[in-house]
């Protein structure tokens, strides 16, 4: 399912690719990427293809949701109403496990009276990838090494496992990506890094650069040009998010958040690797080092980070957030988070904040605004668990 069925070709080719030695850049439609060398093209054919969930919702046995975390909500209200009543089980799940995902399902299951949804969320995307051609060709720059995922019922993991984990990770990857099984979406919700990677990456090249470059060639790789400013950014940002999860940890003494971590832990577990640091992490990344900052065309010729993006649509009000709101009602201190959200915020015109709180009465005066607990009725902290 997809708003632009048109654009898709019956035959979609993803290849495995690694980064090449040489310097430049390829061009995909009107898309310059950096040179890479295919190791490996898989193809697939496409039964339906519909913007519309009547024609393909109710025969889906699996259906996963690929899109920005804020639009998560909108897209399962759209597909709620076709999810199939008759079938024994139906799984519900993203392959990114941002923002309180069983939230928002358990928010649909009860407004559509659903009783046969399984949900599933992935906590990291397990591989790094690319659109190359919309709706034709896609790279994929290798699995992670170890896979977490969370799922309601939990007695349904292995089935998971079986019918749609393994076919998307060791399937292709040389038996590479096992998934393993947090205890609660809440592991996932605060530990998940894109919410912490993106906006402390965002933050240090505008502290660093004011943000802007004269030509596309001055714009700096996202991770492969990663600095001290922004590892700075990041230490400061996860030291907070370290101090939510400490007293989530106190409050639910019962669960163990195996998978509940901070970023440099995180990174080791799932990419099996050794770095020292933050910094080190990103520089020395084969998988990442094609990705470029995103960026938008100023009036005046010049590059400007791209405040559209869902680095600051998604791991703001979806992301950092929510884990303000957790410490809000746990009563801990996040100076850094504030921060961000305040810088944040700024470039966009939007004020999360006031009077050293959340302002409920902004995050919560449109649908779909924030994804703060409190949008989907759960004001006590108690009850932000599965």
């Amino acid at each position: 399912m997809t708003r632009r069925p048109q654009a898709w070709s019956k035959v979609i080719t993803c290849e495995l690719q690694r980064p090449s030695k040489k310097k430049e850049m390829i061009t995909y439609g009107n898309v310059n990427h950096p040179s890479a060398e295919v190791i490996q093209a898989v193809k697939g054919s496409c039964d339906k293809i519909s913007s519309d969930p009547a024609d393909v919702i109710p025969d889906a046995d699996v259906i996963v949701l690929c899109m920005p975390v804020h639009q998560y909500r909108d897209a399962l209200n759209r597909l709620a109403p076709y999810i199939n009543r008759t079938k024994k089980e139906v799984y519900v799940g993203t392959v990114y496990g941002q923002a309180g995902f069983n939230w928002m399902v358990h928010e649909v299951e009860r407004n559509y009276r659903l009783e046969n949804v399984v949900t599933f969320a992935i906590g990291l995307i397990p591989w790094i990838c690319r659109t190359m051609k919309y709706g034709e060709l896609g790279a994929n720059y290798g699995t992670k090494v170890v896979n977490v995922a969370a799922v309601t019922p939990r007695n349904k993991f292995d089935r998971l496992k079986e019918i749609f984990f393994d076919d998307i990770t060791v399937r292709w990857h040389g038996g590479k990506g096992e998934f393993y099984q947090a205890c609660s979406f809440l592991s996932l919700t605060l530990s998940v890094d894109n919410q912490i990677i993106h906006p402390c990456r965002c933050y240090g090249l505008w502290k660093r650069y004011g943000g802007k470059w004269a030509a596309e060639d001055d714009i700096p790789f996202f991770y492969k040009d990663f600095d001290d400013v922004s590892a700075e950014c990041m230490m400061l940002l996860d030291a907070d998010y370290s101090n939510v999860r400490d007293a989530v940890r106190k409050a639910f003494p019962d669960r163990e958040f195996k998978y509940m971590l901070d970023y440099l832990t995180l990174e080791r577990v799932t990419h099996n690797s050794k770095h020292a640091n933050i910094k080190d992490s990103f520089k020395n990344s084969e998988q990442l080092a094609l990705i470029k900052t995103p960026t938008m065309k100023l009036d005046d010729g010049t590059y400007g980070l791209d405040t559209e993006g869902r680095f600051f649509t998604d791991d703001i009000p979806y992301g950092v957030l929510i884990a303000r709101w957790v410490g809000q009602e746990f009563g801990v201190e996040t100076p850094f988070i504030d921060e961000i959200i305040e810088w944040a915020g700024s470039m966009r015109g939007e004020h999360f904040l006031k009077d050293g709180k959340i302002d409920l009465e902004y995050c919560l005066k449109e649908i779909g605004k924030t994804g703060i607990p409190p949008a989907y009725g759960i004001t006590d902290v108690k009850e932000i668990l599965d």
